[in-house]
């Protein structure tokens, strides 16, 4: 995935996620709407000064709007097995420290 399609994808999915129309971003990064269009559709791709327009417009840092969202699929089952894993050992924990509680009283 190239990085213009990246950044496409991301904007629309932040857009969409905050209920933001095309045209409400539009009027917030003070362009037109026919642009926002374009560029979601792959017929144009915005500026650097848009780009950070667009940004603050859907409250986001810039550099996110280029991360590859498979990295962040990746990321978030690492964490779910991480959490997972937490959870055992607090289990786990627990259980000793109530066998040892039981001993020593």
């Amino acid at each position: 995935m190239n990085l213009q399609t990246i950044f496409i994808s991301n904007m629309k999915r932040f857009r969409k996620q905050k209920h933001i129309t095309q045209e409400k971003l539009a009027e917030m990064c003070g362009t037109d709407t026919c642009y926002i269009g374009q560029i979601e559709t792959f017929r144009r791709f915005p500026s650097i000064q848009l780009i950070e327009k667009i940004s603050v417009a859907l409250e986001v840092e810039a550099w996110v709007l280029f991360k590859n969202n498979e990295t962040t699929e990746y990321e978030n089952k690492k964490e779910e097995k991480i959490n997972v894993i937490k959870d055992k050992l607090s289990v786990e924990f627990d259980q000793v420290l109530s066998r040892i509680l039981k001993e020593t009283l």
